[in-house]
């Protein structure tokens, strides 16, 4: 009794070890080197789910709700993360003893040639099967650790996934709005251009005036006419493109997508730029694309202690309890009784090198994941760096185009009074009238440049799918369907 309680305390203490190396966060650079890059300063804000909101325009919270909702690529997403969890228990659970019941029979007829005589036998079955492979060197628990990493990759692609939905539905929803006001603006100056045009030609057929200038009025209205079909064109596009973003038929929800007179790029968005400079350092990291690479370099990681596991010896058990007969009626008894039990060691000793070579394959496919994981870290802090800036620079140019636009529009109606009276020729119109256009759509543009700058940071800044500490992998897993409800 003692030697058997010896032998499955030394079977214990080896199941609790586990070859290969634990997985520890790199630290490429330190979060000193990152905050300088990155000009960070204090307080740290913290960045909320729903960002979009600030922008005070409730059509788009409703797209966004209904394309998180909705999408297919959310649902996907969600699937291969179930599929992920049940990965998970299927292989954690591999190294574990199994026990199975089963029954059988067996008819056997002796040939005569054999026996002389015509015998048969009759043998039934009953009872459990088990098996385990003790799990000595942790190959088993660095499988388990692999697939929580696996599962936990697939938590941060839900995340990434609803981040690239929600900022794709921002961005095509202020394109929308940009391009209605564009068009809103070619039709008042086809209007007015129109009014100029009737008041040339009238002038062209009293002989007032030369027939550049009533060309030079046909080309500004006909230039002017000639933008209209392709901005109505791109409206109806963009349309769509909201539609399918949030899982309808295109031209489902045109009817609430229409032109409205409180445009939001009508006007400059008012954003205090310190806050592209408050945020903590740990946004980086814990990006959702940058934690699938961190994941996916854990779960790199495990499956080189499984590569080595596979190099020691293995020890497995089998046995057998139940009932044997030759008769049925017989089979339930303790006369029938029966049972056995057979360790096996196996040694691996010649596999011509098949076995150190996966080792050797693990680690080189663990350096890669560690490397582009490390190349994430370094686009991260670029993309950051860019958003923000192109955030700062474009509202230097919206000052600028509003001041262009209101001097253009003093000159214009300056010009239009003048060339009424007859103290300027058409010329000086059309110059004029160009230039206005240029401005206001300029304008426009580049409200909604902040507005799409201001999403594309929030993208790169991880749009509020931040956790404050990357979870072990041993964690990861732990609640599957609460991290389905909380995605």
């Amino acid at each position: 009794m003692s030697k058997i309680f010896f032998c499955g305390t030394c079977l214990i203490l080896l199941a609790s070890c586990s070859v290969g190396p634990d997985y520890k966060r790199p630290h490429f650079y330190s979060d000193e080197q990152l905050q300088q890059s990155l000009g960070l300063t204090t307080p740290r804000a913290k960045i909320s789910l729903y960002w979009y909101r600030d922008f005070n325009d409730q059509l788009l919270n409703k797209l966004i709700a209904e394309g998180l909702k909705q999408s297919t690529d959310v649902k996907v997403a969600i699937e291969r993360m179930r599929q992920a969890r049940q990965n998970l228990r299927i292989n954690k659970v591999k190294y574990l003893p199994t026990v199975d019941v089963g029954s059988s029979y067996y008819y056997l007829k002796d040939s005569r040639a054999y026996t002389g005589e015509p015998l048969s036998t009759d043998y039934f079955q009953l009872g459990f099967d088990a098996a385990w492979e003790i799990d000595i060197w942790g190959g088993g628990r660095r499988l388990t650790e692999q697939y929580k990493a696996l599962f936990a990759a697939t938590s941060a692609n839900l995340q990434n996934v609803k981040l690239a939905i929600t900022a794709e539905i921002a961005t095509t929803y202020i394109n929308l709005r940009q391009v209605q006001e564009q068009l809103h603006i070619a039709r008042k100056n086809e209007a007015i251009q129109s009014n100029l045009y009737d008041l040339v030609k009238q002038k062209y057929n009293a002989g007032l005036t030369d027939d550049i200038s009533y060309r030079q009025a046909e080309y500004l209205l006909s230039t002017t006419r000639e933008t209209i079909p392709q901005l109505e064109a791109s409206v109806n596009s963009l349309q769509n493109s909201l539609a399918i973003l949030t899982a309808h038929l295109p031209k489902e929800i045109n009817s609430m997508l229409g032109y409205q007179d409180d445009n939001m790029v009508k006007k400059t968005f008012s954003y205090d730029t310190s806050r592209l400079y408050s945020m903590s350092v740990d946004v980086i990291r814990n990006r959702p694309d940058i934690r699938m690479l961190e994941y996916d370099l854990m779960a790199k990681n495990a499956a080189i202690g499984q590569a080595i596991a596979e190099l020691f010896p293995n020890i497995s058990l089998s046995g057998f309890w139940g009932y044997q007969s030759k008769n049925i009626s017989s089979l339930i008894g303790s006369s029938s009784n029966t049972y056995n039990y057979s360790p096996v060691i196996k040694l691996p000793i010649f596999h011509w090198g098949a076995l150190v070579n996966n080792v050797e394959l693990k680690k080189s496919l663990t350096k890669e994941s560690l490397l582009q994981y490390k190349q994430g870290i370094l686009d991260a802090v670029s993309e950051i760096e860019t958003a923000a800036t192109n955030v700062e620079k474009e509202y230097q140019r919206n000052r600028e185009a509003k001041k262009a636009l209101d001097s253009q529009q003093e000159v214009a109606e300056l010009t239009n009074i003048k060339y009424k009276n007859g103290l300027i020729d058409f010329s000086s119109v059309l110059t004029t009238q160009q230039d206005l256009l240029n401005a206001q759509n300029n304008y426009i543009t580049s409200n909604a440049n902040i507005y799409t700058y201001i999403v594309s940071f929030y993208k790169m800044v991880g749009g509020g799918y931040n956790i404050n500490n990357i979870p072990d992998t041993r964690k990861a897993a732990s609640n599957a369907d609460g991290v389905l409800c909380k995605g």
